[in-house]
Formats: C-alpha cells, sequence, structure tokens
C-alpha cells in the first residue's frame, strides 16, 4: 500500500516537472541540481522496490543535467544596406550643367490707388503692346473729384476776367491782383490732379511683352504697389546654371555655351555670360546666367536646359557623386553621409556638396574616392552600427 502511494506521488510529480520544463525555455543550472537531489534521494527510497521507477528517475536525472548545459545568448544582427563605393572621374569633354530659362525682364504693373477694380480685359500668356489698356478700376470717385475741379476752375477763370478789367483801370492794388492770380494756379492744379486721378483709374501696359500673370480679377480691391499683372520680355531669355566654385575662374563673359531645351526640342549658342558675386551658402555655387536670343519666343520661363560650356575653358577636376538620397541633413543644417568602416560598422561624415545632375550629385569634400557609402537603408542606423551590404 505505501509503495503504491509512493509511485502515484512520483507519476504525479514527474507530470509537473514536464509541463514546468517545456514552459521555460532558459533553466538556471543551480535549479537543476536542487532538482536532481530530491530525484536522488527519492530514488534512493524506493530503487528496491521497483526496478522501473529506478529507471525513470536516472532519466529525469539525466534530462535535468542537460537543461543545465541549455544558455540562450542574444546578439543583435547587423543591418543589411546597400552600399556604393565613391569613384572619382574625370572631366574628358565638355562640363554640362542643369539650368533653367529666365525672362530676360519682368514688369509688375500696379495701380497708383486704392480702389475696386471694374475689369482685367488680358489674359496669361497674351501678347501686349506698350500703351495697352490692360485694366480699369472703378472711376465714379475720381469723375467726382474731376467735375468739383472743372466747376472750380471755371469760376477762377470768371473772377480772373472781371477783376482784369478793375485792374486796367487801375481800381484794383496790386496785392488783390496777386491774390486774384493765384486762386486761378490753384485751380488749376487741382484741376490737374483730378484729371490725373480718372486717368489712373486706367492700367495700360508699361512695355510690350507677355502676360505672365494675372494676379487681380474683377471685384477684387487693388491697393497701391500691389501688382494686377505682371509682363514678360522674352524676346531673349537668360538660361541660369549653378556653377562650382573651383569652375567658377575657368568661365568669362565670352565663354562658348551650347544651350539644348529639351521641351522645345531647340539646341542653340549661348550668348553674353553674367556671373554672379554672391555664393549659395548650403552648395558653395554660383549662379551664371547666359543670354540666349529667343525671336521665336518658343523658349519660356521655367523650362529646364542643358548647358554644355566648351572643354577648353574649364579646369579639368576629379569629381565625384552619389545618389541625392545618400545625403543627410543634421539638425543644425549639415549634411553628412552614412560610411562603412573596415570592422563594418557605419559612421557619419560630414560632407560639402555641388550641382545636382538628375538623380546623383556631385561630393565637393568630404569622404575620399574608395569609401563605401551606404545608399539604402540608412534610416535604420545610429552611430557605430553592424552592417553587411
Amino acid at each position: 500500500m505505501l509503495n503504491l502511494s509512493l509511485f502515484k506521488f512520483f507519476l504525479g510529480f514527474m507530470c509537473a516537472f514536464i509541463l514546468y520544463y517545456f514552459r521555460k525555455t532558459v533553466v538556471v543550472l543551480e535549479k537543476n541540481i536542487i532538482f536532481a537531489i530530491v530525484f536522488e534521494n527519492m530514488a534512493f527510497m524506493i530503487m528496491e522496490k521497483s526496478k522501473i521507477l529506478t529507471g525513470l528517475l536516472m532519466a529525469a536525472i539525466v534530462l535535468c543535467s542537460s537543461c543545465g548545459e541549455r544558455k540562450t545568448v542574444l546578439t543583435k544582427q547587423p543591418t543589411r544596406v546597400r552600399t556604393e563605393v565613391l569613384a572619382s572621374t574625370g572631366d574628358a569633354g565638355s562640363q554640362t550643367y542643369v539650368g533653367i530659362v529666365e525672362e530676360r525682364e519682368a514688369t509688375a504693373v500696379s495701380f497708383t490707388g486704392m480702389g475696386v477694380v471694374r475689369r482685367v480685359l488680358v489674359d496669361e500668356g497674351q501678347t501686349v503692346s506698350r500703351g495697352q489698356l490692360l485694366a480699369e478700376m472703378d472711376d465714379t470717385q475720381a469723375r467726382n473729384l474731376l467735375a468739383g475741379a472743372e466747376a472750380g476752375m471755371a469760376q477762377a477763370n470768371d473772377a480772373l476776367e472781371r477783376y482784369s478789367q478793375l485792374h486796367d483801370s487801375g481800381s484794383l492794388t496790386e496785392a488783390q491782383w496777386v491774390e486774384i492770380q493765384s486762386k486761378v494756379a490753384q485751380a488749376r492744379s487741382q484741376l490737374a490732379v483730378a484729371q490725373k486721378n480718372l486717368d489712373d483709374c486706367q492700367l495700360k501696359a508699361p512695355v510690350s511683352g507677355i502676360i505672365g500673370r494675372k494676379q487681380l480679377v474683377a471685384g477684387e480691391t487693388a491697393r497701391p504697389t500691389q501688382a494686377v499683372v505682371t509682363i514678360l520680355d522674352i524676346s531673349s531669355v537668360k538660361v541660369k546654371v549653378a556653377v562650382p566654385e573651383v569652375e567658377l575662374a575657368a568661365i568669362t563673359g565670352s565663354t562658348p555655351s551650347t544651350i539644348w531645351v529639351d521641351a522645345v526640342r531647340k539646341q542653340v549658342k549661348g550668348g553674353l555670360i553674367e556671373k554672379g558675386v554672391v555664393a549659395d551658402a548650403l552648395t558653395h555655387t554660383y549662379d551664371v546666367r547666359i543670354h540666349v536670343p529667343n525671336a521665336d519666343r518658343k523658349l519660356l520661363p521655367g523650362m529646364v536646359a542643358s548647358v554644355s560650356f566648351a572643354a577648353s575653358s574649364l579646369a579639368q577636376t576629379e569629381r565625384s557623386t552619389l545618389p541625392v538620397t545618400a545625403v543627410q541633413r543634421r539638425a543644425d543644417g549639415s549634411l553628412f553621409v552614412w560610411s562603412v568602416a573596415a570592422d563594418s560598422t557605419a559612421h557619419r561624415e560630414t560632407v560639402a556638396v555641388g550641382q545636382t545632375v538628375g538623380n546623383r550629385i556631385e561630393i565637393v569634400s568630404g569622404p575620399d574616392a574608395g569609401r563605401r557609402i551606404v545608399t539604402e537603408g540608412y534610416q535604420k542606423l545610429s552611430e557605430g552600427t553592424k552592417v553587411i551590404y
């Protein structure tokens, strides 16, 4: 009877132990030793009674011992990224830049006074001539002022005619005669101002060109210096390109250039060149504008152009480029890229960039040629992160 009770107790204990083992992945060695000691004592008590129980106990002891040898080591896996080896290429032929077409001149046209716009007579893209009526403002108040000025002028002229007879007969003093003449002059001045105010209710084109933008429509209130329309002169245009500082000195006012505008499938020769004197603080490039004839008016502001300067006028320089997305910006505005060291760890390196061509950007200073740069997957990186590529 005692042996049967011990046997049931042992079986229950074994089931509980097995459940406990499968719920835990890491078992502390010291706990396994305690369990082993318990099982060994129980085995000593019942070894004489049952060989079957002895075999089960020994199997449990072996199982507990093996559990103590299992340990889980958590290690951070390297981050997978895509990289590109930074390479330098020399300028073999003419240097090409991306440019933007600009108008020769832009004139913002506005009313000189404040009032409600009655109508705008032109549309964007319409060709206008100098003196052409562009818009009208409500002139009710201006006409009333003009009518009052005309009445004052008529009264002053009548007084002058009557008093002139008295002056000629000697019945009017010189002081009184001067006063009459002054009133006539004041009335004439007020009439001229009233007439000018009425004329200013009509907005006329000061120059010939094309309407680039219409900023007010009928019913809106116009204010002095607020542009109603902008007139663009595109009889000739300018193509603006950004040139790195190291190449600016090689470009002169007469450097030969060829310009291709893909939007109109047209190639033209560039003319006079204007060089800017203020650099872009971020890219360290200078604006260069090339004058281009545009008699057929096909080149329009905003079109993208490809500009090539003659190879003989440019210094042969070594340049490296990276995908635009590989260059990141810090909170302070400085630019950097992620480079991969020899031990496969990622590190930030500050760079300075030049012009952008397509989806790539020139690296003016920073990592040397041959360095491996992360181009994709940089969002998951931090300083010193292990990477694979």
